[in-house]
């Protein structure tokens, strides 16, 4: 089940393609109106390599820096990370269908960022502390919160749908970069606490923009705070590309505020399980934080309000198609011998059941009490929450008929 028709429209502009695993970047040009629009086709000298473990063609490649990050690992947690990232990916193509049905209100979709959540996400500990943005549905699953939780805020039934503490996963946060903030003071907190656990901050390359995330770097350096920002640079902030907010690439702004910035090819699991694992090592060994840009892409829409072909050709996504996350891992699976058909297929039953049960408990979803948004406003009540509370009543008694229905 795809989340986006990958049939051609004409967009009023295209925009180059990204190629290659270094992400250097080429493609073509398109016009927008009589405005040229043109994206370099020469690698830029500041371009970096990226740490890559698994190639877009399934092959494994030595990298002496990460690969003992990774050296454990079992054909089972092999098998269990293209797993995750199946069910995933299905969760969030029920959950765009769900919102086309008119089910959920809003929907912002991961598709094509699977690796960089799923990698990251089994890379943290169960006393680390996530604060992700409202795209984490990868990571949320990882930290074991039911999916069926991340849909009750998306369809207007309640403000999250699940208790932060019970597993160190914040509530989804919507505006844009905040969380940073919220993770370097609980990352502080942690510190003083002389915890040994680590935090970490996800958001995209829109946020990276962000005042609150500037802020974040500086406290986070000067206190040395347990932090990992995890950017996932998905090439577009909405309809804005990379370029047009930063010069640099993204990762290497951490070298202003006074710690490290590393790249990873967020299209391998591999990679970014390994990359996130020494991030995290670092802050709990106290050695501060560390800036880690996932270069991925976004397949589908930024949220399901949007129209992606105004601003992208299809070429760029074609490009991008060819190195899908899942397709990889399932390239290495096989070449491997790590899994076999039996397992595909049992996969393949197991994503339906899930996309089911999301549609199931979607739907079976009750309506939130009227009045429930006057509680808890204040500890004592408030007499202004009052008034409110009666004018709000009589609104709503206003359109019930003669009946009382």
């Amino acid at each position: 089940m795809t989340v986006e028709s990958s049939a051609a429209r004409k967009p009023r502009r295209t925009a180059a393609g990204k190629a290659g695993t270094t992400g250097s970047k080429t493609g073509a040009t398109g016009t927008k109106r009589t405005t040229r629009t043109t994206r370099s086709t020469a690698k830029k000298s500041t371009d970096p390599d990226l740490v890559q473990l698994l190639t877009p063609e399934g092959e494994r490649v030595a990298n002496a820096e990460y690969d003992a990050y990774v050296a454990g690992i079992t054909p089972e947690e092999l098998r269990g990370l293209y797993r995750d990232m199946v069910l995933t990916r299905r969760f969030d193509a029920e959950a765009t269908a769900l919102q086309r049905q008119g089910e959920l209100g809003l929907w912002a979709s991961l598709l094509g960022q699977e690796a960089a959540q799923i990698g990251s996400g089994r890379a943290t500990r169960p006393d680390d502390y996530v604060f992700p943005t409202y795209r984490e549905h990868g990571v949320a699953w990882c930290r074991g919160v039911d999916p069926t939780n991340l849909l009750g805020m998306f369809r207007g039934v309640n403000n999250g749908g699940w208790d932060p503490n019970s597993n160190n996963f914040h509530l989804y946060t919507i505006v844009i970069g905040s969380q940073a903030l919220h993770a370097t003071g609980y990352a502080m907190g942690v510190a003083k606490d002389g915890a040994d656990s680590a935090v970490i901050a996800y958001f995209g390359d829109g946020a990276s923009s962000q005042g609150d995330v500037a802020e974040s770097f500086t406290f986070s350096a000067v206190y040395n705070a347990p932090v990992v920002f995890f950017c996932q640079n998905n090439q577009w902030a909405i309809s804005e590309p990379t370029e047009k907010q930063t010069r640099v690439p993204l990762y290497q702004r951490a070298q202003g505020y006074g710690f490290p910035g590393v790249r990873v090819d967020g299209n391998d699991v591999l990679a970014c399980l390994a990359v996130t694992k020494r991030a995290l090592e670092r802050a709990r060994n106290g050695e501060g934080p560390t800036l880690v840009e996932a270069y991925t892409y976004r397949m589908g829409a930024h949220t399901t309000s949007d129209d992606p072909t105004r601003y992208r050709g299809d070429e760029e996504r074609q490009a991008w198609e060819a190195k899908d996350p899942i397709l990889r891992l399932h390239r290495y699976l096989e070449a491997s011998n790590h899994a076999d058909e039996g397992f595909f297929a049992e996969l393949e039953a197991e994503s339906e059941a899930l996309g089911k049960r999301v549609r199931e408990a979607v739907r079976a979803m009750p309506d939130p009490d009227r009045f429930a948004l006057f509680e808890n406003v204040y500890a004592d009540g408030h007499a202004l929450v009052d008034e409110e509370r009666a004018q709000f009543a009589a609104y709503q008694a206003s359109f019930a008929d003669e009946g009382g229905h």
